[in-house]
């Protein structure tokens, strides 16, 4: 019998009692899945759900198989190693025992002396070239992400779980987890918007509010599989949008043809050709009559308006928002941005970045590439004036924004309209909110807080903020924007991006998102060892 992970009918809740997954009923085999869905939708929920760190408070969850779940680094030990990471510091420190003529005749029966040596091996594979005895703390970011994939999968499971195994990874980092899945031959449940990696999957998930739905296939499946839903929905909404009107003028001309035959009566009773008798019990029958076909009007239009709202949520679940940019007017010969023999850092005497020069002229689209570690966001955080170079100049000659990763220009406590009256000054009320209806936050939209929307909605909010004024910057810098957002915020961000005409610096390693942005130059920084 194949390994086999399922959730029976199972509803989780936060602790503030926001219901995250309601009745869901999913089943994954031995097989590559990509789960995919908006923020807050519950992917990560499912993930610990499924390695048992999290309980339903109602359904069950069936495990018939081994699970190891991806470790994510929200705080280090300060003596923690990368041999903790695969639970063999125990069996290494045996080993060490064993080497000093110190152990035990019944521990060295038990030892395992491959150990090291699989490790390293395991390690190498993942592109992380060090010893077991490596403290975390020395590793990047990015090594870390990529010895703990390699753990996972040295414990051998029946399935692997992983939550976002290429954020904040470089290309060849990303390489690496691309190729260890290739290889790998047990189940893999797989949370991600990485769109190359999701295309190797052999299945996607797409966790909705109304359940999980299944594509077989890739990326590249699910999405001609969505843009068919999409068409569907699409038609279901001309047709309920046709028969709700088709109801409201059947229900006008009931009412007109009863108002007239009413007329007709009342002149027949005032000329005296009726009895007074007769003419009560016809007045009576006839608003009887009215009555009762108003109110199975009213009925089939109120089921008629509810069909066509949820044919529109159909729709909104799977289209992304389309934004009004407004043009920035940059000329095509406009000096946009001048970086002369350029040396900096962090720390005296350990420069990032020395001797760079680079120039954009006009509406560039410019990616930055390179290796983790390699001062692509060294450079973006002089081009901002957020870094001060050592030596060299940097020129800046139009109105340029910043929008990182985490969307810091956003104060997620206030609203939408709050944060764009706080990021563009010399707009009145009635320009902020003109500005924010072109980015789709209209009348109590905008009046949102930042912390209650979702992924999509957020870079929407900051485009808005960034782009939406009369006068918005001729330079965007971008630095790994599509990094912890869900796909319908990628395509919100391409969507709003693709209609810009001013220049742009991006630092990303998502090779789908920079041929949607129609890069026109790739600037390549030394890259240093590691």
């Amino acid at each position: 019998m194949p390994a086999q992970l399922s959730l029976l009918n199972v509803t989780w809740s936060a602790p503030d009692g926001r219901a995250v997954l309601s009745d869901l009923s999913v089943t994954f085999g031995p097989e590559r899945t990509g789960v995919v869905g908006r923020n807050g939708a519950g992917k990560s929920t499912l993930l610990g759900l499924l390695a048992g760190r999290l309980r339903p408070s109602c359904g069950s969850v069936v495990r018939d198989g081994t699970v190891a779940l991806l470790r994510q680094f929200a705080s280090l030990a300060p003596d923690e190693t990368v041999a903790d990471l695969f639970g063999a510091s125990a069996g290494l420190a045996l080993l060490r025992r064993a080497e000093a003529g110190a152990g035990e005749a019944d521990e060295l029966a038990a030892a395992d002396w491959t150990l090291e040596e699989r490790l390293t091996g395991a390690l190498a594979l993942m592109g992380v070239p060090v010893s077991p005895g490596t403290p975390l703390s020395r590793l990047s970011g990015g090594q870390r992400a990529r010895a703990a994939l390699a753990a996972a999968i040295f414990a051998r499971p029946d399935f692997l779980l992983l939550d976002e195994p290429t954020n904040d990874l470089d290309s060849d980092g990303r390489r690496a987890v691309h190729e260890a899945l290739r290889r790998w031959r047990g189940g893999a449940i797989v949370v991600s918007h990485d769109r190359s990696l999701l295309d190797a999957m052999d299945a996607i998930v797409d966790l909705e509010p109304t359940g999980a739905s299944r594509t077989r296939g890739g990326f590249e499946a699910y999405r001609q599989a969505r843009a068919a839903r999409l068409a569907a929905a699409e038609h279901d909404l001309a047709v309920a949008e046709k028969r709700a009107a088709d109801l409201a003028r059947r229900a006008q001309e009931t009412v007109e043809r009863q108002q007239r035959r009413d007329a007709a009566g009342s002149r027949r009773a005032a000329r005296g050709d009726l009895p007074r008798l007769l003419a009560g019990a016809r007045r009576d029958n006839a608003e009887r009559t009215a009555g009762g076909s108003a109110r199975l009007a009213e009925r089939q239009r109120a089921l008629a308006e509810t069909d066509l709202a949820q044919t529109r949520n159909r729709i909104a679940s799977v289209k992304p928002a389309a934004l009004a940019v407004p043009r920035s007017g940059l000329h095509a010969d406009r000096h946009v941005l001048a970086v002369e023999n350029v040396t900096a850092g962090y720390r005296p005497g350990r420069p990032v970045l020395t001797g760079l020069s680079l120039a954009i002229t006009g509406p560039e689209r410019v990616a930055l590439c390179g290796r983790n570690g390699s001062g692509k966001s060294t450079l973006l955080a002089l081009v901002a004036g957020r870094l001060g170079p050592w030596s060299g100049r940097v020129s800046v000659g139009v109105r340029a924004a910043l929008l990182d990763q985490r969307l810091g220009l956003l104060d997620r406590d206030r609203t939408v309209a709050e944060n764009f009256a706080r990021l563009n000054p010399g707009e009145d009320a009635n320009g902020c909110r003109a500005a924010l209806a072109r980015f789709q936050f209209r009348a109590a939209a905008a009046d949102r807080t930042v912390s209650s929307l979702s992924g999509g909605q957020q870079v929407r909010a900051a485009l808005a903020c960034v782009l939406g004024n009369a006068a918005p910057p001729q330079l965007l810098i971008l630095d790994e924007p599509t990094n912890h957002l869900d796909l319908e915020a990628v395509e919100a961000l391409e969507l709003g991006l693709a209609g810009y005409d001013g220049a742009l610096l991006v630092v990303s390693h998502d090779e789908a998102f920079l041929g949607a942005l129609r890069i026109t130059r790739r600037v390549g920084l030394d890259d240093p060892a590691g």
